[in-house]
């Protein structure tokens, strides 16, 4: 049986250094410019050009990290709901540039939100009806340029809450994301359930994957290896998936991306 190929999050500063080992396989790439508010509004057409031409020949699965910094999806605030709206087309409008199919969102839920979200019977539902509002157009955009918005667990302690919330959006192009640094934080400091649970509650609707490691104290994003997330439950997990989810290995150091890889495919979980 084959195993799964590994892609990762680079930059334009840190793709050269990568882009055999990204070619060699074709594999998924994951690019982490455009979420960056000065980029998206200055000229991030000549950095999105400089990037295409790096990643000649490369026939993998792309990708971007949308924007994040500084807002939630679900404000209450309609002129901010305006902003972040405006910020996320932006956001697409770069992925259309580079060819990417796929946009990385932030989840809205906080880990305040699991212990208050029940007190008001309303309030699940007026979360949804807040993120309807700041992401229909966004969605409508995502959906007639065929890129996927897939949504990542920040502080979400319960995995059920952002799939609830992805099926809601009642669109094609909207799924989830796992971030595994961030799901093993939950876990360890705020009692979620370990970071298989959340590829088991997600399911099909899991298309992408942050792989990092953490202590379950802080937000790592160390290679594989360095801290405690028990890989072979994630991957045993994710082998009972048909989404083919991209595997995006997101460390903060680029330059330990083929060590984080070296340590997966020790242990015959990747490629």
């Amino acid at each position: 049986m084959s195993k799964p190929v590994l892609g990762a999050a680079l930059s334009i500063k840190s793709i050269p250094a990568h882009r055999d080992w990204l070619l060699d396989r074709q594999r998924d790439l994951e690019i982490q410019d455009f979420f960056r508010a000065d980029l998206l509004d200055s000229d991030w057409r000549s950095t999105a050009g400089e990037i295409k031409q790096m990643l000649s020949g490369h026939t993998g699965r792309l990708g971007i990290h949308g924007p994040f910094w500084g807002f939630k999806i679900d404000s209450h605030d309609p002129m901010i709901r305006q902003a972040v709206t405006k910020r996320l087309l932006q956001g697409l409008e770069a992925a259309e540039f580079l060819g990417a199919t796929q946009m990385v969102i932030h989840s809205p839920f906080t880990t305040w939100d699991h212990n208050n979200l029940d007190l008001y019977p309303d309030n699940r539902a007026n979360i949804v009806e807040r993120v309807k509002a700041t992401l229909a157009e966004v969605i409508a955009r995502a959906e007639n340029i065929g890129c996927e918005i897939v949504i990542e667990n920040i502080e979400d302690k319960d995995p059920r809450d952002r799939v609830r919330l992805a099926r809601a959006l009642e669109s094609g192009k909207v799924r989830v994301s796992l971030d595994t640094g961030h799901a093993n934080y939950a876990h360890i400091s705020t009692g979620a359930p370990p970071v298989d649970y959340y590829v088991e509650t997600a399911g099909d609707m899991l298309t992408h994957v942050h792989l990092q490691d953490t202590d379950g104290f802080a937000d790592r994003h160390w290679a594989p290896g360095e801290g405690n997330i028990p890989w072979v439950a994630l991957f045993r997990a994710l082998g009972r998936l048909n989404s083919n989810p991209r595997l995006i290995l997101e460390l903060r150091n680029h330059d330990d991306v083929r060590k984080g890889a070296a340590h997966l495919a020790a242990l015959g979980l990747a490629e």
